[in-house]
């Protein structure tokens, strides 16, 4: 149930590049946040702004709820000049966010820029460690990998300018590691030191992809998991009006299960789709 809250902030860090992290005390929404969901936040300073702006959750916990954002524009740079103890209008936990893997697959987490804001939430929540790419354009674009690696997760690197992990696109990196990983049939590879029980669970376990970035990352590994038979949860993201629903400003051509092509909402029934769902 969404919620409504004045929320404070409790910090507000520059990191590399044009990044910035906003930890608020926000106790109504932190509590019901789950990873893939977002906030719809008034931003101080655009009072005259009719729309309210939406932000990926990153993290939540306790009363703690943080936003990792870009700044590239009007709101974003608005947001820039919040300090400590500042209150921050919220409307949320909105939107349906991503499911927690199953045991039988070995998730796959493919970010690119920004978009490894929801995924590192995702990863903390998993009970079960998996593999991350992340992919920017320089090495200022790639962000959490220290994060993720802290909690157990494999990461794989890629820049556009070679500037850091591997040249090129994300994509590239992961379809070596697929060719090796997958046709090799030994995903769960890392899942046990015993090689009896390491070949069993080869043999079980298959990825499942999670993808937040640009509409084209999201298209190329939905591709690839539908030509192979795998599951992959994508991340949409549109401009939004209201935030809750009822402006369908924010919509995406989804397939249903019977074949039937509709209209969804990103912000009410998204932002997360499986990938076998969405009509590109």
């Amino acid at each position: 149930m969404m919620k409504i809250e004045q929320a404070r902030v409790i910090n507000h860090t520059k990191l590399c590049g044009n990044y910035r992290l906003l930890v608020l005390q926000s106790p109504l929404i932190a509590s019901r946040a789950k990873p893939g969901q977002f906030v719809h936040a008034r931003v101080p300073g655009l009072e005259n702004a009719v729309l309210r702006r939406p932000f990926s959750i990153y993290g939540a916990k306790g009363k703690s709820l943080s936003i990792l954002y870009k700044q590239i524009g009007r709101g974003t740079t608005a947001m820039a000049a919040i300090k400590k103890d500042d209150k921050l209008s919220l409307i949320g936990p909105l939107g349906n966010g991503f499911p927690l893997n199953r045991k039988s697959s070995f998730p796959v987490l493919v970010a690119g820029g920004y978009g490894v804001a929801p995924l590192l939430f995702l990863a903390k929540r998993m009970q079960t460690k998996g593999i991350v790419f992340v992919g920017g354009a320089k090495a200022a674009d790639v962000l959490c990998t220290s994060e993720f690696k802290r909690i157990g997760w494999k990461v794989r690197i890629a820049t556009m300018d070679g500037s850091l992990g591997e040249r090129g696109l994300v994509t590239d990196v992961l379809d070596a590691w697929l060719a090796g990983a997958v046709a090799r049939a030994d995903v769960g590879a890392g899942l046990s030191r015993d090689r009896s029980r390491r070949k069993a669970a080869s043999t079980k376990i298959r990825p499942e992809f999670y993808v937040c970035g640009p509409d084209g990352l999201l298209k190329a590994v939905g591709q690839r998991a539908i030509k192979n038979g795998w599951t992959a949860w994508l991340s949409l993201d549109k401009h939004m009006g209201c935030g809750v629903g009822a402006c369908l400003a924010c919509v995406q051509r989804i397939r249903l299960d019977d074949g039937r092509e509709v209209w969804a909402r990103i912000c009410k029934e998204g932002p997360v789709f499986e990938a076998r769902q969405v009509v590109w």
